[in-house]
């Protein structure tokens, strides 16, 4: 039993590592075909890879850490019509992130999520939350615009979504506010329509998910936002505000 016990826990690291090697040979692949022909091997690049996944050092991985990793990135198609990758903004020991579905037009000029129309709904929200920007991070599933705001595609999704995990690590919320389809379906693995997932809180690695609608969509139909409140105050009532 317990030789059969080592056998099958040999066989599992065996398939990991070849997963992991599998995703490093297609993302030089992608950096070759992209035109990359080398790296910086300065100390603060050493120092980057070693703390990859906070392995290798008792320092959590910050916001900062993660950003300088993600730099000028060209690992999916949208890198080639960006302006501006859009990381995020907010206090990095927020309790309540905000997760939208990707940056449009403003967004993209700027380098920061949700500064358009959409955005200035949403920071009317959070004033009748008696919250501010500052208090809350926001983010988005993609970190770069999808060319005429179409929807991101599945492929540029699973490219960028470990970043916004690795930022969820960072902050530590201890909720989250999934605005619209992409980021509700993205976050929780499904596939029921936002219409159905809103209104309820979901659980993200130990952490409560509330989906609604994305404010762009209110919009295009202010008769939701009714709903959307009702959204908030289950959060303000969560965070006990």
């Amino acid at each position: 039993m317990i030789e059969k016990t080592h056998r099958v826990k040999r066989e599992i690291k065996s398939q990991t590592l070849e997963s992991v090697l599998s995703d490093v040979g297609n993302t030089l692949q992608f950096m070759a075909d992209a035109g990359c022909r080398g790296f910086e091997c300065d100390a603060s690049h050493h120092d980057m890879v070693r703390n990859w996944g906070g392995h290798g050092s008792d320092r959590p991985e910050s916001l900062d850490d993660i950003e300088r990793d993600l730099k000028d990135c060209r690992r999916c198609g949208l890198s080639s019509k960006r302006t501006k990758i859009v990381f995020g903004t907010g206090c990095g020991q927020a309790r309540l992130v905000f997760v939208g579905e990707g940056p449009g037009y403003e967004e993209d000029k700027q380098g920061k999520p949700f500064v358009g129309a959409a955005g200035k709904l949403l920071n009317r929200i959070l004033e009748a939350m008696h919250l501010s920007r500052d208090d809350v991070y926001i983010c988005n599933i993609v970190k770069c615009r999808p060319p005429n705001n179409r929807n991101p595609e599945p492929k540029e999704i699973s490219t960028c979504v470990p970043f916004l995990e690795r930022q969820i690590r960072a902050i530590k919320p201890e909720c989250i506010c999934a605005l619209g389809k992409f980021a509700a379906q993205t976050l929780l693995e499904a596939h029921a329509p936002i219409s159905k997932l809103r209104g309820q809180f979901h659980m993200y690695h130990g952490i409560h998910v509330m989906p609604t609608y994305h404010p762009a969509y209110l919009l295009r139909n202010p008769g939701s936002k009714r709903d959307v409140w009702n959204d908030m105050q289950q959060i303000m009532q969560h965070l006990g505000l």
